[in-house]
Order: structure tokens, then C-alpha cells, then sequence
């Protein structure tokens, strides 16, 4: 089975991608994890402001069988989190890179992204 993995935005070993759009990168969880996680049914999100750097715990997504950490690829200040996640975190589930996506910060150095893997080299992990 193949998962929709998406040119344009950029991933990490541990499923997140990132999507950069200008000074802020949009985080979320790739459509591998949330099929790893199965049902989604919990989302703890970081509080808008909070500084991260990268690899730092973002927030935490919780599933039927099991909690994950979900870390943050770049380092920067949260500026949104994605609210409709409180009420309905099976939102991931369904679509994990354009409903669901988790967070936005506002990126403190776009050379880290540099780092991380485009969809090619994250399709051979």
C-alpha cells in the first residue's frame, strides 16, 4: 500500500512534514503516521507563542493504541494551532495535510529546512 506523500513539502525521519510559505511553515503528521496511529481520538496542542527549536517536542497526538510525540523540524515561535482539532482530532486522520495539520510557526531560520527530506528521499524511508 502506498501513502499519499506529497511534492512541495518537506519531512522528517519521524513523519512530520512541513510546508513553508514565506517566514511560516505549517506542521503536521504524514499520511504514514496517522495510519500507524490508527484512530485518532486526543490532540494536545502548544500554546500560540511558545518558542521551539527544532527537534524539540511540538505537541502530543493521541490514538486508540497508542500516544505519540510530535516533534518540530525547524525553530521558530508558534503562531497558530489548528483549533478544530480540540473537538474533532479524527480530522488527521482524514486528512492529514490540509485539514489536519497541527501547527504554524513562524520559522526562525529557513536554512534548517534545507535539512530535512523532500518527498522523493522520504518516500525511499
Amino acid at each position: 500500500m502506498t501513502h499519499d506523500v506529497r511534492d512541495g513539502l518537506k519531512y522528517t525521519k519521524t513523519h512530520e512534514w512541513v510546508k513553508l510559505t514565506g517566514a511560516k511553515a505549517k506542521i503536521g503528521i504524514t499520511d504514514h503516521a496517522q495510519e500507524e496511529l490508527t484512530d485518532i481520538v486526543f490532540v494536545e496542542l502548544p500554546t500560540v507563542g511558545k518558542e521551539v527549536k527544532k527537534g524539540d517536542e511540538l505537541c502530543v497526538v493521541e490514538s486508540v493504541k497508542s500516544v505519540s510525540e510530535v516533534y518540530t523540524p525547524v525553530s521558530g515561535k508558534v503562531v497558530a494551532v489548528n483549533t478544530k482539532l480540540d473537538d474533532s482530532p479524527e480530522i488527521i486522520n482524514g486528512s492529514p495535510y490540509d485539514d489536519g495539520w497541527l501547527v504554524e510557526i513562524e520559522v526562525k531560520d529557513k536554512s534548517e529546512v534545507n535539512t530535512l527530506l523532500d518527498a522523493a528521499a522520504y518516500k525511499k524511508l
